[in-house]
């Protein structure tokens, strides 16, 4: 089967836009690929960070994700530092990677712009990303427009690696997955829905309760006039509503619009959907923050499942590399 490897940072709250664009595709390539989902907590590490804090975050989303349908039975879900590999081939990879290549990353230049603190790892961790795919023999990454620079690199650190020392890694293809459902800010619709805007009013979290839910879809941002239609250009934010809507009950945005004929309707509708939608992951995430040993068992058999793989494929590198064997 095609393996694919996606991963998630534990910063930040998961929002509506992370479930219908993103987790909903990775729900479903569970029983179309080999799929291995990881939780990079070490790409965390970048900036200054409360220790206990990531713990619980880490913890947190991996319960959110099988709350959202990934099966531990169906995909390899595991924490990055629980398999030391990736750390170890990071350091391969950053010896492999161009300076130049680095610096030329744009979310470098981005973050970099805007902390008070620059970390070596923020600059380095594209080497790490690096690893995270290629230790996997992936085949295929499902990424957003504004990852595939990195997923190029990666393509071009493992050729390089493999014209240098001999076949070792699969090169792996991006792919943008199915459309899921761009979701805008419910305040500023011109703006995607945000990880780092946690509790701001235009961000549906997916444990906010049906209350905050509901006001904050009533105090979403509309246009003039009042022709519930689906027009991203004209009408943004209906627009917006209408596409939330849609892919809460399965539908389009045009056919979501059937039957509405004011924004106080649509408002109403797209709250009741999301909230029907989000009440059996909130259930199944709280059985799951009840028991964090369960958690931490399903964590256990990723990593086995994730290592054996992992360090087959450093076996290969150190052997390539020359490194004595140990």
């Amino acid at each position: 089967m095609t393996r694919v490897f996606s991963g998630i940072k534990p910063t930040g709250s998961v929002h509506l836009g992370n479930l219908l664009g993103a987790l909903r595709n990775w729900v479903a390539m569970q029983d179309e690929a080999d799929t291995v989902y990881c939780v990079v907590d070490l790409h965390a590490l970048t900036v200054p960070h409360d220790p206990e804090e990531l713990r619980a975050a880490t913890l947190s989303l991996t319960q959110l994700l099988v709350a959202s349908g990934l099966d531990p039975e169906r995909c390899t879900l595991f924490v990055q530092g629980h398999v030391r590999e990736h750390a170890e081939c990071a350091w391969v990879m950053e010896c492999t990677a161009a300076f130049g290549e680095l610096r030329r990353m744009t979310q470098f230049k981005d973050k970099s712009e805007s902390n008070d603190f620059v970390s070596g790892g923020l600059f380095t961790y594209p080497a790490l990303q690096a690893a995270d795919i290629l230790l996997y023999d992936t085949d295929q990454v499902p990424v957003g427009e504004d990852q595939r620079q990195h997923i190029e690199l990666t393509r071009d650190i493992a050729m390089r690696f493999n014209s240098r020392y001999g076949e070792t890694f699969v090169v792996p293809e991006a792919i943008i997955p199915p459309t899921g459902a761009r979701v805008m800010d419910l305040q500023h619709p011109e703006n995607k829905m945000s990880k780092s805007d946690d509790g701001a009013q235009g961000t549906i979290l997916l444990l906010d309760d049906p209350a905050a839910i509901e006001k904050k879809f009533k105090r979403a941002v509309t246009d003039s006039g009042n022709e519930v239609c689906y027009d991203p250009v004209d009408k943004p934010g209906v627009s917006n509503l209408l596409s939330i809507l849609g892919a809460a009950t399965g539908r389009s945005p045009e056919a979501a619009a059937d039957g509405l004929e004011r924004y106080g309707d649509l408002k109403a509708a797209t709250a009741e959907a999301v909230v029907e939608l989000l009440r059996p992951v909130q259930a199944r995430y709280h059985e799951l923050a009840a028991d964090p040993a369960e958690t931490s068992r399903l964590l256990e058999i990723g990593a086995d499942k994730a290592r054996e793989v992992a360090a087959a494929t450093f076996d290969r590198v150190r052997s390539n590399l020359g490194l004595l064997g140990r």
